[in-house]
């Protein structure tokens, strides 16, 4: 066989304008878009980078498109380095041919790739293999042309009966040339895909309960005697299968029309007139049962994993999300408070800044003398400091806390308020190396207290420091692919810390490791530099940090701010790469750099100057994007602007809500904790969260939650029951009185 050519395995020069014309095609965007996007990662540009400072080249995509961008065109090269490596794996075997080269070539999924590759893995040995040996593939490969000199098989089939290593019956015969068919038509690559459609079209999962599930499965009863199409089935269902069956509790059996598909395949190799019609018609049934149906049965339960996996890290990653973007309660002191029975509460007073300028402890629960003492307790803490603001965790004696401080506040400061925080996590960061780099002199339930505390001041510098698995907001995060979730969830922090910005002279490392371009050692290389030369008076110093290169800097610089420092610039999200360009504006605008420092009565002109520049004119004039250009106003505009605080922000209480006061259709205001397929869990001051479900949450049919509500939300909802003796309580959001449409589609339902 002549040599056939093999690509280079370097899937980056591969990239062609037709691959571009695809991604194009499906995103709705133009091939330029997607040329130059890829360009940008492959010099070496974060997206956050990206997104904010390179607008002109992008056509102004925003950062879900050009992380839509790089994902399809990493599975792009993925299949091209798999096809590479298939093509030369064949090529060893001497079996690549022009065809087969082109088919490998033309495969635009794995699954395509890998059923190409089939009849060319290695094999252990196989039936036909021992047919082979046995020298029957002559008579296997006549059988298959339908050869006219066969007058019938068993006559065939005498000719191979004796052999120097035995006789043989013709029945053994037959059923070597048949073993030599199966593997034909199971590893051909058309049959597979054909069986593969109608498998997804008809298959249904079935489940069982076993016998451990009876003594100790309960929780997976609503499966005992369950049945599903495969298409069908959700993906947090798919997950509680899994779990169950892992457990030992369910039996899960996938189950889908095989005699269809022996027809079909039939049809498509033209067997139907065959002169061997029902011989081979046995031969596929023998491939299907023996071969297709065990690989595809496991092909098809691993995708409905991988899909469900996939969504049940977007669920967990939009959640992370909008924790984090929680806005942050800048400028006040607070009150921490872990709550504990038995070793008490822990307490900590923040300053401003979130400094831990006092501890304390207190029993809130006991006689009336003790909890008397203890809110007399609270109140002097707080006076003396001079807080108003209470943070309480979530934990074991939150409601007893609760109680004592809606006393306090009744009998002795009226202005307080308090917050119910999530403490999530936190205890596994007081235990944590950079909770005992930052509090070395502190006990770690103080350190947990602190971080309760500062969730409340600045939610995303807080919760940065944690593992984000443990923040509560997932959902089945404990069975996914621990890679996939890391990879996700730290994209999602890398969005968020960047869309925020980082105040270069007070972030921690746990914050700066996540800023574009940075990493955990050039993190602690900043905070070792303020440590021994003070705070960084300008960007450019970030040059002196050792490890800091020019493209570093490039990539880094517009996120980090600096206040009060030498260049004003320094402070808004102006590049320096345009600080040239924005001096200009300053000058066209008649204003000086100081002017970003000006009262909100100053920049009430400042606004109105800005609206009346012509943006188009000035752009031309100044040789500079009209995107860079808006962003150089908006920054003059706004020149410190936390996205955050457009969001709204937390709802303090004053008093204690009870299970037992809630009425039918009372209305309520809670916050959003998490957001899951049916549903979403808000607190409302009780003491465990109530639910709403996705049926609950408009007057229509509501396919998606994530789209409706999002984790941090303040909402107003209506009570729709109580449930005292499970303690549980469901909510609504459409408004007592309100017409519901009837429901056109089946909703999801809780697993």
């Amino acid at each position: 066989m002549d040599a056939v050519e093999i690509p280079s395995n370097d899937s980056s020069a591969r990239f062609s304008a037709r691959d571009a014309e695809q991604i194009a095609s499906e995103l709705n965007l133009t091939s330029q878009q997607i040329q130059n996007v890829i360009a940008l990662l492959d010099e070496g540009n974060t997206v956050p980078f990206i997104t904010r400072y390179r607008k002109e080249r992008t056509g102004n995509l925003d950062e879900v498109q050009i992380r839509d961008i790089q994902k399809r065109v990493q599975f792009k090269r993925q299949i091209w380095e798999r096809a590479s490596t298939i093509l030369r794996l064949i090529e060893a075997q001497q079996q690549l041919t022009p065809e087969l080269k082109a088919e490998i070539e033309k495969a635009d999924t794995l699954k395509r790739l890998e059923d190409l590759y089939r009849p060319y893995r290695p094999k252990r040995t196989s039936r036909a293999a021992t047919a082979r040996e046995h020298g029957f593939e002559p008579l296997a490969n006549a059988i298959w042309a339908g050869d006219a000199s066969i007058e019938n098989l068993t006559n065939a089939a005498l000719q191979y009966t004796k052999a120097e290593d035995g006789a043989r019956t013709t029945e053994e015969v037959l059923k070597g040339a048949a073993d030599i068919l199966v593997e034909k038509i199971g590893e051909d690559p058309d049959v597979r895909e054909i069986s593969r459609k109608i498998a997804w079209r008809s298959g249904k999962l079935t489940v069982n309960a076993t016998k451990k599930a009876e003594e100790s499965g309960q929780e997976y009863r609503d499966y005992f005697n369950y049945s599903e199409q495969v298409i069908k089935v959700p993906h947090h269902r798919t997950m509680a299968l899994n779990r169950g069956e892992k457990s030992g509790a369910l039996r899960v059996r996938f189950e889908w029309a095989d005699d269809s598909a022996c027809m079909s395949i039939a049809r498509h190799l033209n067997l139907n007139g065959h002169r061997f019609h029902e011989f081979l018609t046995e031969v596929i049934n023998d491939a299907l049962s023996r071969l297709i149906q065990p690989s595809l049965d496991r092909e098809i339960r691993r995708e409905l994993t991988e899909k469900a996996e996939k969504h049940a890290v977007s669920v967990f990653a939009q959640n992370l999300k909008n924790l984090l973007l929680q806005p942050p309660l800048q400028g006040q002191r607070i009150l921490a408070i872990d709550p504990g029975l038995r070793t008490g509460c822990k307490l900590a007073v923040l300053d401003e800044l979130g400094y831990c300028v006092a501890t304390d402890l207190v029993y809130v629960t006991g006689s009336a003398d003790k909890k008397e003492f203890a809110r007399k307790k609270l109140a002097e803490v707080m006076t003396e400091h001079q807080c108003q603001l209470v943070a309480i965790g979530n934990g074991t004696a939150c409601r007893e806390t609760e109680e004592i401080i809606t006393e306090m506040i009744e009998q002795d400061l009226p202005e307080a308020r308090y917050l119910i925080v999530n403490e999530a996590g936190a205890s596994i960061y007081s235990a944590s190396p950079v909770a005992r780099e930052e509090f070395p002199d502190l006990d770690a339930t103080i350190r947990g207290t602190i971080s309760i505390g500062r969730r409340l001041q600045d939610p995303l510098s807080e919760l940065v420091k944690i593992d984000p698995q443990h923040l509560g907001v997932g959902m089945y995060q404990h069975d996914v692919n621990s890679k996939r979730l890391k990879e996700s969830l730290d994209e999602v922090i890398e969005s968020c810390v960047n869309y925020v910005g980082v105040n270069l002279n007070t972030a921690s490392a746990s914050l700066l490791r996540h800023v574009s371009g940075m990493n955990q050692l050039i993190a602690r290389r900043i905070t070792e530099w303020r440590e021994k030369h003070g705070s960084f008076q300008n960007r450019k110093q970030l040059l002196d940090v050792a490890g800091v290169g020019e493209a570093t800097f490039t990539q880094a610089a517009g996120f980090l701010k600096i206040d009060k420092g030498d260049e004003p610039l320094d402070s808004t999200w102006i590049h320096p790469e345009s600080y040239e360009q924005a001096y200009k504006v300053f000058e066209q605008l008649e204003l000086p750099p100081d002017s970003l420092k000006s009262s909100a009565q100053d920049r009430a002109s400042i606004i109105e100057k800005v609206g009346q520049i012509d943006k188009g004119g000035l752009s031309k004039n100044l040789k500079i994007g009209l995107p860079t250009l808006e962003d150089i106003l908006e920054a003059i505009v706004r020149p410190r602007r936390d996205p955050r605080a457009d969001l709204p922000g937390p709802i303090f209480k004053q008093g204690v809500l009870k299970l037992e006061q809630l009425t039918e259709g009372m209305e309520l205001q809670g916050t959003v904790l998490n957001v899951v397929d049916f549903g979403a869990f808000v607190d409302v001051g009780l003491k465990d969260s109530a639910l709403i479900h996705v049926s609950e949450m408009a007057n229509h049919f509501i396919e998606n939650p994530y789209q409706f509500v999002s984790v941090g939300d303040v909402i107003t909802a209506w009570v729709l029951g109580v449930d005292l003796e499970r303690r549980r309580v469901s909510l609504t959001l459409i408004r007592p009185g309100t017409d519901r449409q009837p429901k056109k589609a089946q909703r999801p339902t809780k697993p």
